[in-house]
């Protein structure tokens, strides 16, 4: 009987010698230094980029100081009213925030992350929750898992900095869908500092809801079309607001991660070029022994 890497004589087994050659060695002059050019390919890309968002950073963080204007203010009469969606009131919609390009870190992880908590959530608690998607990269994160849930999405978000009038469209189509919700929430990324942001969300609410809150009775003259056209223009608000905090934190975060992996690409040249240095060396010297053993013999 004959097995794999053996020979059989006489009832003798005797096993074959390996093959002196084995494998090639990855860290061969021609190896390394391809993998040299590929990596410093690679860092040239990586501190483009890094250039690329630090002018995009500078631009959406100057932009967004005015912007946080129409976030607050946005919200006073909620929180002056004390506006708050009734407990019978089953229908809650959640809009994400994010944009259509990666390489950011996990801004856009995050966002999913708290928005597949909140369906958890809310759906334990008996309410009937959609999801609205802006940006590509939210509704691929969330199409697997919670694919039933989206009402709409909205793609080409990021390749420019966000106008009101993007957010204007946002809450039209939103307003046309026909879906009636009660309350609902804008899960966004809060802008910090350079190296940091916070997943954050702010609270909306339909027409009936805020007409039917018993607080409003303190403002005087609010008829119907003077309410409607105010819900309309909040909504607007705060989608905007949520976009310009989105996008500053999906710059610095690009920054950053750009610049790390620099970083990582310096030390990994430096690896490797003492890696060929060394593989030379072993070559230069190999050869030397030869020569000198050659002669020695002659």
């Amino acid at each position: 009987m004959r097995g794999a890497g053996a020979l059989t004589f006489s009832g003798a087994v005797v096993e074959a010698p390996c093959s002196p050659a084995g494998p090639p060695s990855p860290f061969t002059s021609r190896n390394v230094t391809r993998r040299l050019k590929s990596i410093k390919n690679i860092q040239k890309i990586t501190k483009s980029m890094k250039m690329v968002s630090a002018a995009k950073y500078a631009r959406a963080e100057r932009e967004l100081k005015p912007a946080r204007v129409y976030g607050t203010g946005a919200l006073a009469l909620y929180e002056k009213a004390e506006i708050k969606a009734p407990e019978d009131k089953k229908k809650h919609l959640l809009i994400g925030v994010s944009s259509d390009r990666g390489l950011c870190g996990a801004i856009h992880t995050s966002i999913a992350k708290t928005m597949k908590n909140e369906i958890t959530n809310l759906s334990n608690a008996g309410k009937e929750v959609m999801v609205v998607g802006v940006g590509d990269k939210i509704r691929g994160l969330l199409q697997r898992t919670h694919g039933n849930y989206f009402l709409l999405t909205f793609k080409e978000v990021g390749r420019r900095p966000p106008s009101f009038g993007d957010a204007s469209v946002i809450a039209l189509e939103l307003l046309n869908s026909g879906y009636e919700f009660d309350e609902g929430s804008v899960i966004y990324n809060r802008f910090r500092s350079v190296i940091s942001y916070k997943t954050d969300e702010k609270p909306i609410f339909s027409l009936e809801t805020v007409a039917g809150s018993e607080s409003l009775s303190i403002y005087d003259d609010i008829d119907a079309d003077v309410l409607r056209n105010y819900q309309e223009f909040t909504l607007a608000n705060i989608l905007y607001y949520s976009l310009k905090e989105s996008t500053t934190s999906e710059q610095s975060a690009r920054m950053t991660a750009m610049d790390n992996a620099s970083k990582n690409a310096s030390e990994m040249i430096d690896k490797l070029t003492l890696t060929f240095n060394r593989t030379r060396q072993a070559v230069i010297t190999k050869e030397l022994i030869e020569i000198i053993s050659g002669a020695a013999a002659l």
